[in-house]
């Protein structure tokens, strides 16, 4: 019988030259089991994914309900889906007051897709700006909106009218003008390695919006539900978008995205033309549902109010001749070694002890730390333990 890996390299397509290739037979909390019966402490959660844990019975209890009830029914916006509203009632109470209309999409790529049709339907400006080694996804426009040469080279010419311009830095929102109708964002830059905003950037960033009429969106797709210490990172920066985007754990570990905007500025997709913005599965049931028990646990379990402290043990333990220093908020962090040669060298020796981690697109230097917020500070230790012993063996 061929073998489920020779069957993954053979009849899957693959997304670099060299994937973890871990087959993984089950899961639950905060670790990952091979057929062989092999533990791996999860720091990647399926990159800020899993929040609230692997196998999580408040999701899997949910998910089965639904099933039971009905799966897809109608493309979205239809049909009223208990699921969908009462999720989307949940965000919006949890949201500032002008973030009140959700439109749901399959993924953060699409979410932001959305969002950029958005500011461009709602302004009828044409100009986008985002900055340097931001990571919005992989679809045409998300690709365009995403600020690494290396990454997009290959698939241009891609859409028009996208600048970027350089994060923290307060002399390139010069750049933003009568002509831009939208300036994306991370908080929190991901794949660049955990890069913070500085002395108040978000606030002037939100300043010039507001003197140009440019719409502000935020992508929360990795900072959004308790990564960053906060549920949200708005709520980190107190600045507020016209705009934010949420995917990744959104669902509680099933595909779900959504982009959420005022209701002013919604309405302006669902008419000249009607139907201006449509998905077919954008907010399955069962993903909905997903995400409604995943929102409740965080929020009734108050999982948010120790990942601040997690955070800090991590940086106060990964303390070795190797590591230039542990940046990053709450669960969302970069371990910057001394040399890149030596980042994925250490996740091979991580994985071979039963740790799991990851690097990051655009910082060759840095390893990731994003691990599901129910981690304990027993499994902590155990991971710190782990990443330094690999790092004396290199």
């Amino acid at each position: 019988m061929v073998s489920n890996r020779q069957l993954f390299f053979d009849n899957l397509a693959q997304t670099s030259g060299f994937p973890l290739g871990l087959e993984i037979e089950r899961a639950s909390g905060c670790w990952l089991y091979s057929p062989e019966g092999k533990s791996y402490l999860d720091l990647i959660a399926g990159v800020s994914v899993s929040n609230i844990g692997h196998n999580n019975p408040s999701v899997i209890s949910a998910i089965k309900a639904q099933v039971d009830t009905h799966l897809h029914l109608m493309v979205y916006g239809e049909f009223i889906q208990k699921p969908q509203v009462r999720l989307a009632e949940m965000l919006c109470r949890l949201l500032p007051d002008d973030l009140n209309s959700v439109f749901y999409t399959n993924s953060g790529s699409e979410a932001v897709e959305g969002a950029i049709k958005l500011s461009r339907r709602y302004t009828g400006r044409h100009e986008i700006i985002s900055f340097t080694n931001a990571y919005h996804g992989s679809t045409l426009g998300a690709l365009s909106v995403t600020g690494n040469e290396t990454q997009k080279r290959a698939f241009r010419p891609l859409i028009p009218s996208v600048r970027h311009i350089d994060f923290n830095c307060v002399s390139s929102l010069s750049e933003i003008s009568h002509d831009t109708a939208c300036v994306i964002v991370e908080p929190v830059q991901g794949e660049a390695g955990i890069i913070l905003p500085e002395d108040g950037f978000m606030h002037k960033l939100r300043k010039k919006c507001d003197e140009q009429g440019a719409l502000l969106i935020f992508d929360e797709i990795q900072t959004g539900f308790g990564r960053t210490g906060r549920l949200f990172a708005m709520d980190l920066f107190e600045v507020v978008p016209d705009i934010v985007v949420f995917a990744k754990s959104l669902g509680g570990g099933l595909p779900l995205g959504a982009f959420i905007s005022s209701k002013e500025i919604m309405t302006s997709l669902s008419n000249n033309p009607d139907l201006g913005h449509i998905t077919t599965f954008g907010g399955h049931p069962v993903s909905s549902a997903a995400g409604l028990a995943s929102l409740k646990y965080i929020i009734e379990k108050d999982i948010v109010s120790n990942t601040e402290q997690k955070g800090l043990l991590f940086k106060r333990l990964i303390d070795h001749q190797f590591v230039i220093g542990v940046r990053g908020v709450g669960l969302l962090m970069a371990v910057e070694l001394e040399e890149g040669s030596i980042v994925k060298r250490l996740i091979k020796k991580c994985i071979e002890k039963g740790l799991l981690t990851d690097w990051f697109l655009f910082n060759e230097k840095c390893f990731r730390i994003s691990p599901p917020l129910i981690i304990s500070e027993k499994e902590i230790e155990f991971a710190c333990n782990i990443i330094l012993e690999s790092l004396n063996e290199i």
